[in-house]
Formats: C-alpha cells, sequence, structure tokens
C-alpha cells in the first residue's frame, strides 16, 4: 500500500477490527491451540530484536519466517546477519509487520519495536491468532496494559513480556531463598540504576530519510512532524513514545522488587527528580526516585542516568528482612546476616535465549510462561504510576482492588492516550 492508501485503509477501521487484515488471519484463532513443531516466527524490530533473531536461529523448536522493519537499513542488517549465521535459514523481509499477519503458517510474533507499538502490535497479533513475545515495558500506559491482557485471553494465546530475569537461574534461585525465609520477614526493597548517558540536543526539521516509513514508524501514535534527534533511541525520553528511564530499565529492576515481595499492586506511589543535567529536548528525569508504598511492604527505585557516580557500590535490588538482606545483582544474589556478614551467594546463566526458549515451549505445551503477559503488566504499571506521579508532581493513591486511580482527574488523564484516528486499540 501506498502511504495515502493505508491511512484511508486505516481510517475506516480500528486497530484491532476485521479490515486491517485478510479475511484467512482470523481463522488461525481456530487452529489447533498446539502447532507442530518449528513454530514459526516473525520478528518486528531490528534493533533490540536482533537478539531475538539470534534466539530463534538458535532455537531447535523454532523456524525464522519473517523480519520487519520500517528503516530499510536495519531490514537489510538483519538480512546480512541471518546471511552470516545460517544462510540455508533466510526469513522474509517485510517492511509493515501486518503482512505476516495473514500468513497462516506464522505461529508467534516478537514485538522490539518502540514503546507506542507494544500493546498494538499485540493485540493485533492476538486478534490475529498469533502467539506474542513482547519486549519490555509492553505497554505505552496502563490503559495499553488492560487491553493487551484481555486481548491474550480472548484469543487464548500465549504472551510473553521480555523482562529475562524471570528466567535466569540464578535470580530465580535468590527469590526461592526469600521465599524460604533465609532472611526472614522480607519487608522492603531498594532498587538503583545509574548510567552516564550524555546529551540528546535539540532537534531539528529535517526530511524524513529516504530508507524510513516514518509514517509507518509514528503508527497508532498521534502525527508530529520527523526531527533529526528522534530516531533511532531518542523517542526514550518523549512522552509521546516512551516512559523515560523508568519504563525503560526501571521495569527490570521493579519487576524482581515486586516479585521478591511478593505484591500486586500499589497503594501510594509518588516520583520526585527532573531533567537536572542538560538543558535538551529531553522530557523526562535523568535524576529522582520513585517510592512504592503496597500495605505491609515497600520499595524504592532511584535513577542516575547521567551520572554513574561509581564511587557508590549499590546492587541492582536489595531486599531487607527482619533476619538480613539479600542482593539481587548481574547474574545472581549474595545473601548478608544482620552484621553484613555475607552468608551464601548464587549464580547462574544470563540472556534471552533461555527466556525466548521458555516462550516457545510454551507454546508448544500450553503452560505459562515465566513472565506471562499480566504478570509482567503489574510491574510495567509500577512504572506508569511512577510516571504519572512525576507528570502531575503529587503522591497517587491507587486502589488495588478497582485497579484505578483515586480521586484525581488530572491523575486519570495520563491513565490512556489520544491515539491517531483509526488506530485505537480494541479487544
Amino acid at each position: 500500500m501506498t502511504v495515502l492508501d493505508r491511512r484511508e485503509f486505516l481510517g475506516s477501521s480500528t486497530l484491532a477490527a476485521a479490515a486491517l487484515l485478510a479475511p484467512r488471519a482470523f481463522a488461525v484463532a481456530a487452529q489447533a491451540e498446539t502447532p507442530s513443531e518449528p513454530i514459526h516466527c516473525g520478528v518486528m524490530g531490528l534493533g533490540r530484536g536482533l537478539a531475538h533473531v539470534n534466539a530463534i536461529l538458535g532455537s531447535k523448536t523454532a523456524k525464522l519466517s519473517y523480519i520487519c522493519d520500517v528503516d530499510k537499513n536495519r531490514l537489510d542488517g538483519g538480512m546480512k546477519q541471518v546471511e552470516t549465521k545460517k544462510p540455508e535459514k533466510m526469513p522474509t523481509p517485510i517492511g509493515d509487520f501486518r503482512k505476516m499477519l495473514d500468513d497462516p503458517k506464522l505461529n508467534a510474533v516478537f514485538i522490539a519495536t518502540c514503546n507506542h507499538w507494544h500493546a498494538p502490535a499485540t493485540i493485533l497479533a492476538c486478534t490475529a491468532g498469533k502467539h506474542v513475545y513482547v519486549e519490555k515495558p509492553g505497554s505505552h500506559n496502563a490503559y495499553e496494559g488492560e487491553l493487551m491482557v484481555a486481548a491474550a485471553r480472548k484469543n487464548k494465546r500465549t504472551v510473553q513480556m521480555g523482562n529475562q530475569r524471570r528466567t535466569w537461574p540464578g535470580v530465580k534461585e535468590g527469590i526461592q531463598k526469600l521465599r524460604d525465609g533465609a532472611i526472614g520477614k522480607v519487608l522492603y526493597a531498594r532498587c538503583w540504576y545509574n548510567a552516564s548517558r550524555g546529551s540528546i540536543g535539540k532537534g531539528k526539521p529535517a526530511p524524513v530519510p529516504a530508507t524510513l516509513d516514518y509514517d509507518l514508524w509514528q503508527g497508532p501514535a498521534p502525527e508530529r512532524p520527523y526531527k533529526d534527534n528522534l530516531i533511532p533511541y531518542n523517542w526514550h525520553w518523549h512522552w509521546h513514545y516512551g516512559g523515560g528511564e523508568l519504563a525503560n530499565n526501571g521495569i527490570h529492576a521493579l519487576d524482581v522488587a515486586r516479585w521478591g515481595l511478593g505484591v500486586d499492586y500499589p497503594t501510594t506511589v509518588s516520583f520526585v527528580g527532573n531533567r537536572y543535567h542538560f538543558d535538551d529536548d529531553q522530557e523526562t528525569p535523568d535524576t529522582g526516585a520513585a517510592v512504592f508504598h503496597f500495605g505491609s511492604v515497600g520499595c524504592t527505585w532511584e535513577v542516575s542516568s547521567c551520572h554513574p557516580r561509581k564511587a557508590e557500590k549499590n546492587p541492582f535490588v536489595a531486599f531487607y528482612g527482619t533476619e538480613g538482606s539479600i542482593h539481587v545483582d548481574g547474574t545472581g544474589y549474595t545473601m548478608y546476616d544482620l552484621k553484613g556478614e555475607k552468608i551464601g551467594e548464587g549464580k547462574g546463566e544470563a540472556g534471552e535465549r533461555e527466556h525466548i526458549q521458555n516462550f516457545l515451549d510454551c507454546i508448544l505445551s500450553g503452560q505459562r510462561p515465566n513472565s506471562e503477559i499480566e504478570e509482567g503488566q503489574k510491574s510495567t504499571l509500577l512504572c506508569h504510576l511512577g510516571n504519572i506521579s512525576y507528570r502531575t508532581g503529587r503522591v497517587i493513591h491507587f486502589n488495588p482492588q478497582t485497579r484505578k486511580i483515586v480521586n484525581d482527574t488530572d491523575a486519570e488523564k495520563y491513565w490512556r492516550r489520544e491515539y491517531r484516528p483509526g488506530w485505537e486499540p480494541q479487544v
């Protein structure tokens, strides 16, 4: 389709409506729940998605059928990578991922795009009868997280989120130590993220590169003019497309913290910070602290993304109990008593392959994956609520029973986003 044709096409339908897909795509949902091996896979987004490509190529139960990117240079680079590693397993390259959804042989879609595409692509893939592996944070806003879970349930699809520590043996062992009472009753967790990011500068209007389908890159997000410092990475720091460092890296630590604390939803959330280090286009904070209260336990996440703070030796996540602490860091954990003496440790393998294989195995077995989308979105919700607190400048009160913000119309405005006409996700 031309860009004009695509807009007219989308304008007459909703994102999950039948008009977006050829009729036979919906027949896929009626196929047997367990596909025969190999599992035919397609990867959308060839930045982070190249790790997915490698994992699929190395799997004995999967076949790479498609790779997709809106940037022709990245698409060509992806094809060259496959040719170098597995020339006998060359996939079909496409620019518009919806084309692969029309293939009845395709079983699973891997989504490694910008945040604003995560949920709409997941919902569309589930509606087409495909299983989904979606990168963190999985949703651009809290409303989309609800829709993703609903789409997975309605279409009976396996959906895994890419917070890989749920599969790492060393981290799992550390969490089990918490469960077993190794440090007594667990009361609190603290998380840190430090980095040395530079300025993103101030972007200028520029012609869209000939290799980039910027219309499709924007997809569900309301249109904005192209500028020269947005793609491929700095969209993270614009609320229109991303969720700042909290949704970029905070999700990993907060998922481990919530997992170890054994909690689901908070009652109050706050985030105080700012963009302190540079005067540029970044809208999200580079420094700050988020605090989450769950009733009987709590946790914090502290960020310093432009100053590495190398003099401070903090772990990724620290758990504090009545009889000691457990630090989860790297590929495992270290356990300390109340005097600070080390009393145990454990490590294990790390990376994407095992987490992706868990997803593939669960497609075949029908079992629940290690980071099933509902569990993953509980952690992502912490990021959304933290960002809402930052943007409103006040503490957010949340009702775990109704799963809604309490009596705050200004905060509720950030629960969902506006969509480009015709792109509103529906289940």
